[in-house]
């Protein structure tokens, strides 16, 4: 393993962000007819918000749970829960959400 020195953390300490993590649960009417049409304009509308670089990470989950997903916005509490109150699959209560503000590094991303 890598050794991480004083400095470096203090470093990298100073470069964090505000972020907000979203995670999607399946809301109540997830099981009913015509799901997939919503899940599908859902999925449209995070390729634009990616390609906008307002949500930066975007991990389907289908493990099971009642978690669905997990993102990471590049956006405000206020602004967050704007554009989540607009995702069609939350309007029709396909999908419910949290989310949690939080602090990364910049440049942080998941490997190819």
């Amino acid at each position: 393993m890598t050794t991480i020195t004083d400095e470096f953390m203090r470093q990298m300490i100073s470069k964090t962000r505000n972020y907000c993590i979203v995670i999607l649960k399946a809301g109540p009417k997830r099981n009913e007819e015509g799901v997939e049409k919503i899940i599908w304009e859902h999925g449209r509308r995070n390729f634009a918000l990616r390609a906008d670089g307002v949500l930066s990470i975007v991990c389907p989950i289908s493990d099971g749970s009642n978690v669905a997903g997990v993102g990471i916005f590049n956006a405000d509490v206020e602004e967050v829960t704007k554009i989540m109150d607009e995702d069609p699959a939350v309007k029709a209560g396909v999908l419910i959400y949290e989310i949690h503000p939080c602090r990364s590094f910049p440049g942080s991303c998941i490997p190819e």
